[in-house]
């Protein structure tokens, strides 16, 4: 009879803990944290790429050191941040990253701007690979962070909402995730001169 009882009572558990979200916010989690390595693999290949393009452009370009100059250390910088997923949930740490990439995609737009007054380098098929990898991946990254949102997005749901906040509150104790922001500049349209 105890046996019985054992048994029933094991059942009930298992049913009200299938339905207080304990697997599924551990499980969007997880997919918060698989969206943030997806990020930073992208940020990694811009890394990657940035140093070929500036060799690139230098060869033709030596008269533009300033602005080179800028995407190394801008590259270093962006390079330097690192978010674990721990720090997801840190707003200053967030705001950080967010600032260092954003000085990178600035310091590459000049650099994108510097090669339109050269004729030759664009003729260059290697600058032209580069600079068609250097857009893909730029999107990579849009794609990604658009991504990551949506899993942040997901997860800061479902620990507020009914029963899974409950489960939350008493057991897990989770975090809620900061977004991808865009950069204080980018509401601001883009001047272009020649």
């Amino acid at each position: 009879m105890k046996r019985i009882v054992l048994l029933v009572l094991v059942g009930i558990v298992s049913m009200a803990l299938s339905g207080c979200g304990y697997n599924t916010l551990q499980t969007k989690e997880e997919g918060v944290f698989k969206a943030w390595a997806d990020v930073e693999s992208t940020l990694q290949r811009r890394a990657d790429l940035i140093p070929n393009l500036v060799e690139t452009v230098k060869g033709y370009a030596k008269h533009e050191q300033e602005t080179l100059q800028g995407v190394i250390e801008a590259r270093a910088k962006a390079s330097s941040v690192q978010l674990s997923p721990e720090q997801l949930s840190n707003p200053a740490a967030m705001q950080q990253l967010q600032e260092a990439q954003g000085g990178l995609s600035s310091a590459l737009s000049r650099l994108l701007l510097v090669v339109e007054r050269y004729p030759d380098l664009k003729a260059n098929q290697n600058f032209l690979d580069l600079q068609n990898q250097l857009e893909g991946t730029e999107n990579r990254i849009n794609v990604a962070r658009q991504r990551y949102n949506t899993a942040v997005s997901d997860f800061n749901g479902s620990i507020r909402r009914f029963p899974a906040n409950l489960t939350n509150k008493f057991i897990l104790h989770l975090e809620r995730k900061e977004y991808f922001k865009a950069d204080e500049g980018a509401k601001e349209v883009p001047k272009v001169s020649f």
